[in-house]
This record gives structure tokens, sequence and C-alpha cells, in this order.
């Protein structure tokens, strides 16, 4: 089961975690989107910036 992530709000003003978080997602301007596999480790990362993405099943 694939996840779609999207970008909806700036990480300006977030900790450099969450930059790198939203960066290995494959993500980083608002209204980007990616498709993933997911997984526990794709959850955690989720968790990380669930303020700036919006995430739907694929």
């Amino acid at each position: 089961m694939s996840v779609k992530i999207s970008q909806t709000r700036s990480p300006n003003g977030t900790n450099p975690k969450q930059k790198a978080t939203l960066k290995a997602l494959g993500l980083g301007r608002i209204g980007k989107s990616v498709e993933r596999e997911d997984s526990p480790q794709l959850q955690g990362q989720i968790r990380v910036v669930s303020h700036l993405v919006e995430v739907t099943d694929g």
C-alpha cells in the first residue's frame, strides 16, 4: 500500500531535523507531492513533520 504525501506548509522556523526529514521524503516546496510505500519508518518520518504535510492514501 502506498501513501501520497503533500507539503502544505513552509519549514521556515522549524528545527533542522524537521527540514532534513522533508528533504529525505523528497519534499521541499509547498505543493510538492510524493508517493511512497507505507512502512513503520515512513510513519515515523510523517509523525515528525505532520504539521507541515498532508497524507492521503495513494
